[in-house]
């Protein structure tokens, strides 16, 4: 099948070119995202394969439909960056990764905490430059505190595990309760009690219309003073300019994101040798007690040769007319 694939990093197209080997399919790497402006670049392919930073709006997927393109294969598990309206509308399938690697994720979160809680980052800084003292590194124990985790699909399983590992009490919300999680002593409580009683919360849901700003003043008003924020899931899901608020006020103590509303043409590039334009990111590094990483909680191994394998299967799946187990499919 003759795909386009859009947004690739080198690392993708290595891992590609190696497990294409056995899939047979023809891939033409584009470094350019998928948006109105480059959508002519998909002309005379049968597919195209996007990332999260991709953009296919309506007037994206028309011309896309118009050039010939009846598949569109996402890597990664979420899907609002893609009209699936539209695509249903002009007839193009859609395809994701609905689960790579929870491990990976879950784990990172864990990996904000762990930092925002015991400043190894700043301790790194200082020990380098031969400042081996303790002051301003004060943590606290994660034993016994309560971890409030807001969606525990499968990656917000993962957490609740690994932090239940670490002795901490585990309340939960979602709008489907897990009976395995129950089983192993987690709590399913109301959202606004989890924001009341927690004091560490994690995002593990999706970004939906519902979801969307679903933590803003009104939410962080009802936190604990002083909670830490950990969101490894969808920018979208918080308000910025209200966190922003909630650091200066110190309602909320630490905040930790790999993900950020506003990342589409900010993370995975270099800036380095530039001047950021976005003012809002540049606010919140400026807070001592905020730790930003680049949309990394994916990035091992493990997880990036699951997603290359299961996007190179949805291709073959579609081109034979086999059952689509991994299409995006709404009423």
């Amino acid at each position: 099948m003759k795909i386009a694939v859009f947004s690739t990093q080198s690392y993708e197209q290595a891992y590609l070119d190696r497990l294409n080997i056995d899939f047979k399919h023809d891939l033409t790497y584009f470094e350019a995202s998928l948006n109105t402006n480059t959508t002519n670049l998909a002309e005379g392919f049968e597919g195209v394969c996007v990332f999260v930073s991709d953009k296919l709006n309506e007037k994206v997927i028309e011309k896309l439909a118009k050039l010939g393109v009846k598949l569109i294969d996402l890597r990664s598990a979420g899907f609002n960056h893609v009209d699936i309206q539209a695509a249903k509308k002009y007839n193009i399938k859609v395809l994701r990764v609905p689960a790579y690697s929870p491990q990976a994720v879950a784990e990172h979160a864990i990996a904000l905490i762990l930092t925002l809680n015991r400043k190894t980052h700043k301790v790194y800084n200082r020990v380098r430059e031969g400042d081996f003292s303790l002051d301003n590194l004060l943590g606290f124990n994660l034993y016994q505190k309560t971890v409030g985790v807001i969606g525990t699909g499968k990656i917000g399983a993962v957490f609740c595990k690994i932090m239940l590992g670490f002795g901490c009490k585990i309340i939960a919300y979602d709008l489907v309760e897990s009976e395995n999680l129950k089983a192993i002593g987690v709590e399913y409580q109301s959202f606004d009690e989890v924001l009341q009683k927690a004091d560490i919360i994690s995002l593990h849901c999706p970004l939906t219309e519902k979801s969307h700003h679903l933590l803003n003043t009104a939410a962080f008003d009802k936190m604990k003073e002083g909670v830490m924020l950990i969101n490894t899931s969808r920018g979208g899901l918080i308000k910025t300019e209200d966190v922003i608020i909630a650091l200066k006020s110190k309602k909320l103590g630490y905040l930790g994101i790999d993900v950020y509303e506003q990342e589409d043409g900010l993370f995975f590039k270099d800036f380095s040798e530039t001047i950021i334009q976005d003012d809002i990111i540049e606010r919140l590094m400026a807070f001592h007690n905020v730790l930003i990483t680049p949309h990394q909680g994916f990035f091992t191994k493990e997880a990036v040769e699951q997603i290359m394998k299961i996007t190179l299967k949805n291709f073959t799946d579609f081109e034979q007319g086999l059952v689509l187990e991994n299409e995006v499919v709404i009423s």
